[in-house]
């Protein structure tokens, strides 16, 4: 299936939706989406500040510009929460005020073990597509998978203008182009401390520190108050960019007034403070001068830019090449390397396909599959399925991540594997090999110290993680009634001294299968799940349509139920129960082809349950000559 194919399939997915619900900008010719918005650049020496302002400014009439300005006093800003709630991953946030919308972040996440066959999952995009004359921009607070990840799918059935920093653009680029529509993308590159207005709002971007470089936090003016959405963050008082967080920013920003905060919960359950990126290579240092002979194989997340920089920092200390595997690894090394966020020495990365040419000693792999993912190249290294490195009892292997969670059984798997191999392997609760991206109590205190926010929203976690960061801002003085815990798709409806949830709007999981983008639903998933568990008995025969007779016996194939070989009885008398079952049913007069299906389907499902206490799908074919 080509690309273009591709498109106007995710196209189609939402066009049928759209039809039905009303658009105000289609059902009434008066009343048109606003101009697109031009941008501009000041000349702060500081930080480039853009504003945005609308091509086509409203006449200026003093009794309308009071309307406005009175119906803006009433009404409610919207935040809408489309991902990233009872959920790792797939952030998405919707925050709207009349007609105005603006979007932040469109990230996935991957399925779960339910979810057969499915590559990743985005969110529904129902809400967004039915109300697209009122998108302003999308913001991304930083360039990791579950921010970033569904934005190709959105991008593919709508144009919207697209603001983040260099390196999140960097590899959001990489991703159109994967898509086939990077030509068509409207991306603007903006820096910590920039401003951008988009409608009745103004964006600001405050600089966070993450596991990943040029992260940022927002704070968004609207008519209501302003609003702070921390993104993913820490506190770092020494990270390895020596950028520190921007405290002063989000302080200042709390002794004038916020009136709601959104924040990270995804370390809510964790005391005191996160690890320093700096501990990490301190003990990556020391793993390195001890290795001796062996060869080293570290795993971690593919953005995690500051942790490859100081594995290949190690390595060059120690005189050992570098191997990179793993597709998103070599994107993600390539892409920050060109934007000038990795700092690699000449020649010290070298092809897999010499690897042969190096001994144990002078070697360091970096690989994904830090998470124990079934296709990553640390699984297939695991499981014997790598094609080019061989693991061994000299090597030393490092888990430099942390379990994301519901991942832990899939990572134990992979250490148990890989030690099975005969070779040492390392991870988080042996030695300090990891740090967190995300904050931790303490932190999560400060931040609301600092915002000093009247109402508070835990976003981004599991429903414990969330339950948890409300418990810590109850601890931190707000009111239990300010504190709100949300579900996806619920309508958030906040005004200056009050916060109510009000409706519900079209939310969900898309799933991604292949090309496919939401073909796949719970019947499909349902059949694959039997067809995993149970399996599939095929059963063919012919039929004379003149003398309604069978021509031959029926032919019976098994698939993932039982060994033909080894249950010759069973399906001999299978066959036999479908010759009686369909005479019987001709000898009754019935001739209907789907009626025989029917009758032939029952009745095998019976005999088999009864035999094997089994479920298998059944698929009856019946051939007319």
């Amino acid at each position: 299936m080509s690309k273009t194919k591709t498109k106007q399939k995710v196209s189609a997915h939402y066009t049928e939706k759209r039809k039905s619900s009303s658009n105000p900008s289609e059902n009434n010719p008066s009343k048109k989406s606003k101009a697109p918005a031009l941008v501009q650049k000041s000349n702060d020496k500081k930080a480039d500040k853009i504003v945005v302002s609308s091509a086509k400014k409203p006449p200026k009439n003093k009794v309308e510009k009071t309307s406005k300005k009175n119906t803006r006093k009433t009404a409610p800003l919207k935040i809408i929460p489309l991902g990233g709630l009872d959920e790792i991953g797939k952030n998405l946030t919707l925050y709207e005020y009349e007609e105005d919308i603006i979007i932040v972040d469109c990230g996935m996440t991957f399925p779960d073990e339910e979810m057969l066959g499915v590559d990743i999952v985005i969110p529904d995009f129902t809400y967004i597509a039915n109300n697209a004359h009122k998108i302003r921009g999308i913001i991304l607070t930083h360039g990791h998978e579950d921010h970033i990840g569904g934005l190709p799918y959105l991008l593919k059935i709508m144009q919207i203008p697209v603001y983040g920093t260099n390196l999140t653009l960097g590899l959001v680029k990489g991703k159109l182009k994967e898509h086939g529509i990077a030509g068509s993308a409207k991306l603007n590159e903006i820096k910590p401390g920039d401003k951008i207005d988009l409608g009745v709002f103004k964006v600001e971007f405050i600089h966070v520190n993450h596991s990943i470089p040029d992260s940022c936090g927002l704070a968004i003016k609207t008519p209501v108050g302003t609003v702070v959405q921390t993104g993913d963050f820490k506190i770092d008082s020494t990270p390895i960019d020596g950028d520190v967080i921007d405290i002063a920013r989000f302080s200042e920003l709390g002794k004038k007034g916020v009136v709601a905060l959104l924040m990270d919960s995804t370390n809510a359950t964790r005391p005191g403070f996160s690890l320093s990126e700096r501990k990490v290579g301190e003990s990556l240092s020391n793993i390195f001068k001890n290795a001796g002979k062996k060869r080293i194989i570290v795993a971690t997340f593919s953005s995690n830019i500051h942790r490859v920089q100081q594995i290949i920092d190690e390595a060059h200390k120690t005189g050992r090449k570098v191997v990179i595997q793993g597709r998103s690894m070599l994107n993600v090394v390539n892409i920050a390397s060109e934007l000038g966020y990795l700092n690699v020495p000449e020649g010290i990365i070298v092809d897999i396909d010499l690897l042969k040419n190096y001994t144990d000693e002078s070697i360091v792999i970096i690989t994904t599959g830090s998470q124990g993912e079934a296709m990553s190249a640390l699984h297939r290294m695991a499981f014997s399925d790598h094609k080019k490195i061989t693991v061994t009892p000299n090597d030393l292997i490092i888990i430099s991540a942390t379990p994301i969670p519901g991942n832990e059984k899939t990572v134990i798997s992979v250490v148990n594997e890989l030690t099975k191999l005969g070779a040492e392997v390392v991870y988080e609760k042996m030695y300090e090999v990891h740090a967190s991206g995300h904050a931790c109590q303490e932190e999560l205190k400060l931040m609301l110290a600092m915002t000093k926010p009247k109402f508070f929203m835990p976003v981004h976690g599991e429903r414990v993680h969330l339950q948890k960061n409300a418990e810590l801002g109850i601890s931190m003085g707000i009111p239990k009634e300010n504190i709100i815990i949300s579900t996806i798709g619920k309508v958030i409806e906040l005004r200056p001294n009050d916060v109510n949830i009000k409706e519900e709007v079209p939310s969900g999981k898309l799933l991604v299968d292949g090309l496919g983008v939401g073909d796949v639903g719970n019947i499909v998933l349902r059949d694959r799940k039997n067809l995993a568990e149970s399996g599939m008995i095929v059963v063919a025969l012919t039929i004379d349509t003149v003398s309604y007779e069978m021509v031959s016996e029926p032919e019976i194939l098994s698939r993932g139920f039982v060994y033909v070989k080894e249950n010759e009885e069973l399906m001999i008398n299978a066959r036999n129960v479908a010759v009686d079952a369909i005479q019987t049913a001709l000898d009754r007069g019935t001739v209907d082809i789907n009626a025989l299906k029917s009758v032939l389907k029952d009745s095998l499902s019976s005999y088999i349950y009864k035999k094997t206490r089994r479920n298998p799908m059944i698929m009856p074919i019946i051939m007319e000559i």
